[in-house]
């Protein structure tokens, strides 16, 4: 089944990581965008707790994930590849102290692909981790269009990873993350005379960043027996803190701005020299993340468990924008969830294997703008619905948050998130019985 899919997604999803604008929040105006990748589907309906390892399901969070006690069957001899790919929706409700606007965005998630080998596992895959998508508009005492501010680009990731099995109950793992993208960023100044009447010619400011490094992120899972039944679930991960090169250009035109369409005519465009100030090629500096977690579990029939992860965000810097009142602060996500299966072993009432998943999540983005600590809170459900004897499944999400305030004249974010995704497994490494 993988075989004959595989080469139409990943043609599908080519397009779309060029193609998309994966977020329409005023926020992703900073650093590399809004935060994009936040688990798969089934760590989202969980609140983003991604301490759970299983034999069907990928976890991009946890290299350590890749390898395991995967399910054996059909005697012992067929080995099952997991495949998993997303894609989301997202309605969102931006409000100001004095205007509100509706936005939506549809986006691919994420493709991954898990081979067991003996106590080896290896994972590879793509991630849109970040996007930047923005429309604002400012306006001058006379209530007229002084700046347009727009973003567009984001940040991927392609990721190769290999997991060990050291025993039945430890696992350790490592991935390799080769980050690639651009993010452009356009200023439009509306230029008024004497008697408040629009100029010709407007004066515009393109900045565009492209984007590559590699980080790597440590892995460590460890799940005790606590009795016949139930388990201790411990997870730790770690990525080190590491640069992104950034390959800068900069232009600056008079522009003529059609009314009707909002098309911008440049005219006298011209490139600034960065070259001469230091600035055609820097680096941006990324931050660590640690992340821990605690769960417990009743195999095949219920888990809750909870996770926390510190990102020292304060380490953000930029050579290239240097924005007043705002500043990046450590930031910290604190989730909590599980899920429960009615009956795992009931393969004639589809009802009774449906896994149902809740959570909650606490985050701190590292975001200070006029003083205020940008904040997101968030609620989620989702089901994982069996599809096939071979243990794949229909993943979804429904995820119910806020984000920022209205206070200091900042931007409130009310947002539903859907995700659907798609775990796949097949056996690829049958022996043969018979000559």
């Amino acid at each position: 089944m993988i075989k004959r899919i595989l080469p139409i997604i990943i043609l599908f999803i080519s397009f779309n990581i060029q193609a998309q604008e994966g977020t329409s929040s005023p926020y992703s105006f900073y650093g590399i965008g809004s935060l994009k990748f936040k688990g798969t589907t089934e760590n989202r309906a969980m609140g983003g707790v991604s301490i759970y390892t299983d034999s069907i399901h990928m976890n991009f969070k946890n290299p350590a994930s890749y390898t395991g006690k995967n399910l054996f069957s059909f005697n012992n001899e067929g080995r099952l590849v997991k495949f998993t790919v997303g894609v989301g929706h997202t309605e969102t409700k931006l409000e100001t102290s004095e205007n509100s606007d509706n936005a939506s965005t549809t986006t691919f998630d994420y493709l991954g692909l898990n081979i067991p080998m003996g106590k080896f596992g290896m994972g590879f895959g793509v991630i849109p981790y970040s996007s930047v998508g923005y429309k604002l508009e400012n306006r001058n005492i006379n209530d007229s269009l002084k700046y347009k501010y727009s973003g567009n680009g984001g940040v991927n990731k392609v990721f190769l990873g290999f997991g060990y099995q050291i025993s039945d109950n430890l696992s350790i793992g490592i991935d390799a993350h080769y980050n690639f993208g651009n993010i452009q960023n356009s200023a439009l100044e509306f230029l008024y005379d004497d008697e408040e009447l629009p100029l010709d010619y407007q004066a515009r400011e393109i900045n565009r960043s492209d984007l590559s490094g590699i980080n790597y992120n440590l892995g460590i899972s460890y799940k005790p027996m606590i009795n016949e039944k139930t388990q201790l679930i411990t997870s730790f991960t770690y990525s080190p803190e590491y640069n992104l090169t950034s390959k800068n250009k900069r232009t600056f035109a008079s522009v003529i701005v059609n009314e009707t369409t909002n098309i911008e005519y440049p005219i006298n465009e011209i490139e600034v020299d960065l070259l001469s100030m230091g600035l055609e090629e820097t680096d941006l500096k990324m931050p660590s993340k640690m992340s821990v977690g605690l769960g417990i579990s009743s195999i095949r029939n219920w888990f809750i468990g909870s996770e926390y992860s510190i990102i020292k965000s304060s380490v953000f810097s930029s050579d290239l924008l240097n924005i007043q009142n705002t500043y990046f602060e450590d930031s910290s996500v604190l989730s909590i969830g599980g899920f429960y299966i009615p009956d795992y072993n009931s393969f004639n009432n589809l009802l009774q294997r449906i896994v149902y998943r809740s959570g909650i999540y606490f985050e701190k983005t590292g975001l200070n703008i006029n003083n205020q600590s940008i904040k997101e809170f968030g609620i989620t459900f989702g089901l994982g619905i069996p599809v096939s004897r071979l243990f794949s499944n229909l993943n979804t999400v429904i995820e119910i948050g806020k984000r920022g305030t209205t206070d200091s004249n900042l931007v409130e974010e009310n947002f539903i998130n859907f995700q659907l995704s798609l775990s796949l497994n097949d056996r690829w490494f049958v022996k043969r019985k018979y000559n």
